[in-house]
């Protein structure tokens, strides 16, 4: 019996059995000890295969994909340190919950720890950030063995989805020759045969006795909070919209949450609670008597400092699955059920809530004070309201995704409610800028109409990312803030210490990012004015390909002009309140 023979049923199988269980996109990075999948893959009539060179790239490529399909997408990469450059995507999607299948292959065992090139230890590498890893069994074409490769591929699929979704990882041992058979006949199996472990997942419900107790506890209270942060139902925002309105209730909603953008009710909805809290004055006159988060932390830190400061009020966070989102560590209680579901049961129990009227006008009239001074035009181009012409700008059915560091912060303080069907996305898992076009060109290579806006450092980091949009010819336009370095850390107390601050932090970079852009087949266009950016933007969406804007700005008079705008908020809201 020959080992091609067997290699090639057992790996068909695998493959065949992701593709049955929902596979439909795999990111591969070309080596030789992965021959065996990678060929497979590429055989396989329902599996679309994409290629890039950089593993790096390529699992955060993977993961914009599986964030925007909101299922498991896999990665393929050789034996050896190609497998250790996924690290930083794993983590990423362990900590934001995407479902990524990650798929190392790897020498046999003979031929670890005795010096063999490209053999490293793989097993377990990714440690605590994978939810499941398996080492493969040596190929084989007997019965059992097959079944066993089908259920290996059918568990890690939905294991990698299922509860709090995220990375699961299986590596393959494998001996030469490594080049499949396809030749050979039925190489898939029974082509006919259902999924080999079909899953059925139910709603989460909390027990009316809880809705009850919990209710009872707030009933009342007057003065109470609904938190929204990062999150991807875009449907969540009718329930919360609609349970908001019938208790009288304000709604902090984070850039994340999907609930500025979208058609449902805005009334009781506030996006400029970063800007409101920013004071510590200001927050000390706002404090609720119970808070109600939906989704992750959000991004604000202001709000984080308000949560600590207000240690005794009675939190509520809402998962769907068991996990623990809070950093502020203080008494929480965490409901585990699904968000619609928890809001039709506080709708529908019988115990109703009433909040307090002033309490609601006066969130609302802060947060209209906020805009009003946000929507003060400036003449110069500032980072803040970049922020602002993109919204204006941005088409309907879009996506707008947010570079970490600056780009998230101001899409907080300047993204403004619309009832323009707008996603947006970051990577707020990890938080790191590394990725991060990898992961914009992932959304768009779904098919989105995709804006990335982000900052020169991070552009560089992942510059070798490029590449996939020169390779598939994909539609993405780039919002790049050129402010020579790290802009972020102008605001940190680092930013004090002048000494080393430019080396140290501040790191300019003095790139012509322009010959980068033209070298992997992009479009670029510096812009100078505010009608010269949004034109260049306008035109952007009616052209195919990879377009970039660079906008250039000062880092210090940048951290100048916000501070003085959180301080001119400042006084306008001390006003408001007395």
């Amino acid at each position: 019996m020959s080992y091609t023979k067997q290699l090639t049923y057992y790996v068909a199988q695998f493959v065949d059995e992701l593709s049955k269980s929902g596979l439909t996109d795999v990111v591969i990075s070309p080596g030789s000890r992965s021959t065996p999948l990678a060929l497979t893959f590429a055989e396989h009539e329902y599996v679309n295969h994409w290629v890039h060179i950089d593993e790096r790239s390529a699992a955060f490529f993977a993961l914009g994909m599986a964030k925007e399909k909101q299922k498991p997408v896999a990665i393929l990469c050789t034996s050896g340190t190609a497998a250790a450059n996924y690290y930083p995507a794993i983590v990423e999607a362990y900590y934001s919950r995407i479902p990524l299948l990650v798929l190392t292959a790897d020498r046999p065992h003979e031929l670890r720890d005795v010096g063999a090139p490209q053999a490293i230890n793989q097993i377990q590498m990714f440690g605590n950030y994978v939810k499941w890893f398996q080492e493969m069994a040596i190929p084989d074409d007997r019965e059992q063995m097959l079944k066993y490769a089908r259920s290996q591929a059918a568990r890690s699929f939905h294991t990698a989805y299922s509860d709090n979704a995220g990375p699961v990882h299986l590596n393959f041992p494998f001996r030469e020759p490594l080049v499949p058979d396809f030749s050979l006949p039925n190489v898939w199996g029974n082509e006919t045969a259902a999924s080999y472990h079909p899953h059925y997942k139910g709603e989460k419900r909390l027990t009316s006795a809880d809705v009850d107790e919990i209710l009872d506890n707030i009933q009342k209270k007057q003065n109470g909070l609904i938190v929204c942060g990062p999150q991807t139902d875009k449907d969540l925002g009718l329930y919360i919209a609609k349970l908001a309105e019938h208790w009288n209730v304000p709604v902090l909603v984070d850039p994340l949450s999907q609930l500025r953008t979208g058609k449902h009710s805005k009334n009781n909805m506030i996006e400029s609670y970063d800007a409101i809290m920013k004071s510590e004055t200001v927050r000390d006159k706002l404090r609720p008597d119970y808070i109600i988060r939906f989704g992750a932390m959000p991004v604000s830190k202001a709000f984080s400092f308000f949560i600590k400061e207000n240690e005794g009020v009675p939190q509520y966070i809402i998962e769907p699955s068991e996990g623990y989102r809070d950093p502020t560590r203080i008494n929480t209680h965490f409901l585990f059920a699904e968000s619609k579901q928890v809001c039709e049961q506080f709708l529908c129990a019988n115990i109703n809530i009433q909040g307090g009227r002033e309490w609601l006008q006066l969130w609302q009239r802060l947060n209209t004070t906020v805009k009003g001074e946000l929507s003060i035009p400036s003449t110069e181009l500032n980072e803040g309201h970049v922020v602002s012409e993109l919204q204006r700008t941005l088409p309907n059915q879009h996506t707008l995704f947010v570079g970490n560091s600056m780009p998230i912060r101001d899409v907080d303080t300047f993204f403004t409610n619309t009832d323009k069907d707008i996603t947006i996305h970051c990577n707020r898992g990890a938080n790191g800028i590394d990725g991060v076009v990898s992961t914009a060109l992932g959304v768009a290579a779904t098919g989105k109409s995709v804006t990335l806006l982000i900052g020169d450092v991070s552009f560089y980091h992942d510059l070798n990312g490029l590449l996939a949009a020169k390779q598939y010819n994909i539609d993405i336009t780039v919002v790049l803030i050129n402010n020579e370095g790290g802009g972020i850390f102008s605001f940190l107390p680092q930013a004090k210490e002048p000494k080393h601050f430019e080396v140290l932090f501040g790191t300019p970079l003095h790139i012509p990012f322009e010959k980068g852009i033209e070298m992997y087949g992009g479009r670029y266009e510096r812009v100078e004015t505010w009608e010269h950016f949004t034109d260049t933007l306008t035109k952007s969406y009616n052209e195919k390909g990879m377009k970039v804007i660079e906008v250039l700005t000062n880092r210090k008079e940048n951290a100048r002009w916000h501070k003085q705008k959180w301080s001119d908020i400042e006084q306008q809201l001390l006003t408001e309140i007395r």
